[in-house]
């Protein structure tokens, strides 16, 4: 079975499949626990993460020189499930994991990792939990902190001039990271700070909220499906055009653009990469995951094979041997690898130092709504947390 063929089975059939794989493993072969989300709305993440991880590997099984299998389970963005999987397979040898794009789920998967003396790379989520003073020499983050995005966009409505702002996010630790760090850099008003449920889809209450405050423009950060219903009852509330919406570019990921239509259309967002990025490797990603695919990559595809690049890279670096953990932690520290987004270092917490972008959604020649690059408004950012982290 072809690349192809394999990546394109999602929900449980991907879990039947990897694990059937996996019970088949060599001895030669690294396993991987790969823990996220196949299952509910927010599905299509996982997917894009499973399958971009999955195209790193390519036909040959292999990160870098190193055979590899993936254990793939779904946790129903479901904390409790997710640790059920994690213990389970640690208790089956499992030393290396990755997958969690949710951080309430990432909450309760890497404290059993770390107590294993395991490794844990997020391919999403950096939670602030995290990233200071619970920081641990076995937990590399990938992607980014998770309020440095928010952080960026803080930095973008500053230069966008918005002196007067509503900010909004679902009331879990991601959402509440999110509207520190937007504050954290804000140079203006809030005047109303909104938390919303957790895939709430009914937003009418908070769209009053709004218009009744007449902010210059709206900060929000919604994933997934409540992500693209904010979107469209923003729009269908005529709201969009007096009170622009500014955004971190994972409320407004390509396949939530799709199911938007033009209510994505003039949308602002801070970002890491789009599929616009006007370099080599971005572009060649981008041919690959769509021929392999037959569809547009999100950022989560983008960061999955950065860190499956990432990974590839320390494994060369100690031969495929995890068990020498004190070369493989030193080997990804180093990042020695060219990712898709620019280059970037990691920080004393272990987490990525590095560009981000003020983008635009807009129509391209075809008439497609793409995620273009307006200008980088952060160079080397490093998260907050940073210098609370002290390494045992």
């Amino acid at each position: 079975m072809g690349l192809k063929g394999k990546a394109m089975r999602t929900g449980l059939m991907a879990t039947a499949l990897v694990t059937v794989m996996a019970a088949q493993a060599s001895a030669e072969e690294l396993r991987i626990g790969f823990i996220t989300t196949l299952s509910t709305p927010a599905g299509y993440i996982g997917e894009d993460i499973r399958d971009a991880f999955m195209l790193a590997i390519g036909e040959d099984g292999k990160l870098g020189d190193t055979p590899v299998v993936l254990e793939v389970e779904d946790d129903g963005l479901k904390p409790a499930n997710a640790k059920q999987s994690a213990d389970r397979l640690v208790q089956s040898g499992v030393k290396l994991f990755t997958g969690v794009n949710f951080s309430n789920v990432l909450a309760a998967v890497q404290p059993t990792v770390m107590k294993s003396g395991g490794f844990y790379v997020s391919v999403n989520p950096g939670p602030s939990v995290f990233a200071g003073e619970k920081c641990n020499p076995n937990y590399f983050v990938a992607s980014y902190q998770n309020d440095a995005f928010h952080e960026a966009a803080g930095l973008a409505a500053n230069k966008l001039g918005y002196k007067k702002v509503v900010i909004l996010a679902p009331n879990y630790q991601a959402g509440r990271d999110a509207l520190n760090g937007f504050k954290r850099t804000y140079e203006g008003e809030v005047v109303e700070e909104i938390y919303t449920k957790l895939n709430q889809t009914d937003f009418s209450v908070e769209l009053a909220r709004i218009r009744s405050a007449a902010p210059d423009a709206i900060y929000q950060f919604h994933p997934g499906g409540a992500g693209i219903n904010f979107a469209k009852q923003y729009d269908n509330a005529g709201l969009k055009d007096s009170v622009p919406m500014l955004v971190p570019a994972f409320s407004l990921d390509a396949q939530m653009v799709k199911a938007t239509g033009d209510a994505a259309d003039g949308v602002y967002a801070s970002a890491l990469w789009t599929t616009e990025f006007d370099n080599d490797a971005s572009r060649d990603f981008v041919k690959r995951f769509e021929e392999a695919y037959g569809r547009t990559p999100t950022m989560y595809a983008e960061q999955a094979y950065d860190t499956a690049n990432l990974i590839a890279s320390a494994l060369d670096a100690v031969g495929g041997n995890i068990d020498d953990a004190d070369a493989f932690r030193a080997a990804l520290a180093k990042a020695d690898f060219e990712p898709i987004r620019d280059k970037y270092t990691f920080g004393p917490n272990q987490h990525p130092i590095q560009n981000y972008y003020l983008t635009r959604f807009e129509k391209n020649a075809d008439g497609e709504i793409v995620q273009t690059v307006v200008e980088r408004i952060a160079e080397n950012h490093q998260d907050a947390y940073a210098g609370d982290c002290k390494m045992d």
